[in-house]
């Protein structure tokens, strides 16, 4: 598998903030990644490894679609940039927490908001930002800047992202080269009814010997894989589209509505309606 070749990055926001003892949001879970740099003072993110301090001197990554939380109980400066990824980099990448910064990076991230100075977001609250504007806007907006602020833009975020490559693994060490391109065709017609029997067809193998593969190195079924793609899939659209639950169901090739739902709170822990109206709140 090639890491380049994954790589598709587009701005969100960027801006530099004085953060202080009320940055305590919870439970936040969003479509897009987040880069922080801290200029001075301290907090905490929670994440699903552990508690981590952030401080001046590195560079923070958050992947698209993680749980986490924040705590702080002082003023802190800190610089923070969303970017959205159309390739699903954090589904197939480890990535660190946190890489140590040199001269350069503060120079890129300063560069980053110096370019996009009007890319701050409107509210402080995850629980709202995420549809004020929507994130399609946001994306619709981005591409509307200068070409050459576009080019230059995507460097950087390049330039700051390759600091993490340098440290990511695959999430599958010994990825076989027939899954790679399993995963690919998902990721392109995941609006579509996959099915095991084309799955394996892809491979040249029988459908039994293609879910013992897909298993050992991806740990679930590839039907299971399939739903959580779709389910991720359709957190994003329940943010970014004002189409019916149903319609956003039949989109996904979910013919079953009530099994959507289903499936729906069993990955993410929370029904469809419920998730829209916290991402509106």
């Amino acid at each position: 598998m090639d890491k380049k070749e994954i790589l598709n990055l587009i701005l969100l926001n960027v801006a530099r903030v004085e953060r202080d003892a009320n940055w305590n949001w919870k439970n936040v879970n969003s479509p897009f990644a987040r880069l922080y740099m801290v200029e001075s003072g301290s907090a905490r993110v929670k994440m699903p490894d552990g508690v981590h301090t952030i401080q001046s001197g590195h560079l923070y990554l958050v992947p698209s679609f993680v749980t986490h939380s924040y705590d702080s109980d002082d003023v802190f400066i800190v610089y923070y940039i969303h970017v959205y990824d159309e390739h699903n980099i954090f589904d197939r990448l480890n990535f660190p927490f946190e890489v140590d910064t040199n001269e350069i990076e503060p120079l890129l991230v300063k560069r980053l908001l110096a370019i996009n100075p009007d890319r701050a977001l409107k509210v402080s609250d995850p629980g709202k930002y995420d549809n004020i504007p929507t994130l399609m806007q946001t994306i619709v907006r981005s591409e509307q800047f200068s070409f050459n602020s576009i080019m230059e833009t995507k460097g950087i975020l390049l330039q700051l992202f390759s600091r993490f490559m340098e440290k990511a693994t695959f999430k599958q060490e010994f990825v076989d080269e027939r899954l790679v391109k399993v995963l690919r065709y998902i990721r392109d017609n995941i609006t579509h009814n996959i099915t095991v029997n084309e799955l394996s067809a892809l491979c040249g193998l029988t459908n039994d010997h293609f879910t013992r593969l897909f298993r050992r190195d991806m740990q679930c079924t590839p039907l299971q894989y399939v739903n959580r793609k779709k389910i991720e899939k359709a957190q994003l659209l329940l943010i970014i589209r004002a189409e019916s639950i149903k319609d956003i169901a039949y989109g996904l090739s979910f013919n079953n509505i009530p099994y959507f739902c289903r499936l729906f709170k069993k990955i993410t822990g929370i029904s469809p309606k419920k998730y829209r109206a916290k991402e509106e709140r």
